[in-house]
């Protein structure tokens, strides 16, 4: 993620040019921080390399979520993540063929913090795929608890895809995460804050191929 502290980073369209040959195929970045006619032009410059795409939209109301899906199609998004679960952005998205995967939990905050139980998540998850999202963002090690042991729960429990977003910054954490498994996870101000590295590219490669050793 091209993301600083749950903004998209100014330099966003040079970072990638300058990473778009690293390991990674999976590239996004925030609603807010460049402008519109800017992010289309670097979702398009994704697509153009073959990357899958996501925009991870950091609302809570109906309304700005609605507004974050408008955006993920307009830049022809493959993902939308974030935004609290409403019917209307399920419904939305599913027309028009984005993958769903809305935060679970009570989300408040940006930088996003986590509460709420692991129980109560994991029937969130469940219904809203149910209701035909293609998966879930999870805001693991932001919660105000225990984030490796939700994590765990909630991965183990739910029948889908599960994103465990945001503050994935140490090798640590990789650690637990390579032992859980999860559909995907994300990283972006650990990149810019170099905690596996120096260049942001290396950083890329480094933890892809951590993440391929048995």
């Amino acid at each position: 993620m091209l993301t600083y502290n749950d903004m998209t980073v100014p330099n966003a369209y040079d970072v990638f040019r300058a990473c778009r040959h690293s390991a990674a195929t999976y590239w996004g970045f925030k609603e807010k921080g460049i402008p519109p006619d800017e992010m289309k032009r670097l979702f398009a410059y994704m697509h153009d390399e073959g990357k899958t795409t996501a925009l991870e939209v950091v609302a809570y109301s109906e309304e700005e979520g609605l507004h974050g899906a408008r955006t993920a199609a307009e830049c022809g998004c493959d993902l939308l993540m974030g935004t609290m679960y409403f019917d209307s952005i399920n419904s939305f998205c599913r027309e028009r063929g984005i993958r769903y995967c809305p935060f679970v939990g009570e989300v408040r905050d940006r930088p996003s913090v986590l509460e709420g139980t692991a129980e109560s998540m994991i029937e969130q998850s469940k219904r809203y795929l149910e209701k035909g999202a293609y998966g879930i963002d999870l805001l693991g090690y932001r919660y105000t608890g225990d984030g490796a042991a939700l994590n765990r729960q909630v991965v183990q429990a739910v029948p889908g895809p599960v994103c465990v977003a945001g503050s994935v910054d140490s090798y640590r954490r990789l650690d637990e995460l390579k032992e859980l498994g999860p559909w995907s996870f994300t990283i972006g101000s650990a990149f810019f804050d170099h905690r596996f590295g120096d260049d942001i590219a290396a950083q890329i490669d480094a933890v892809c191929a951590y993440m391929e050793r048995p």
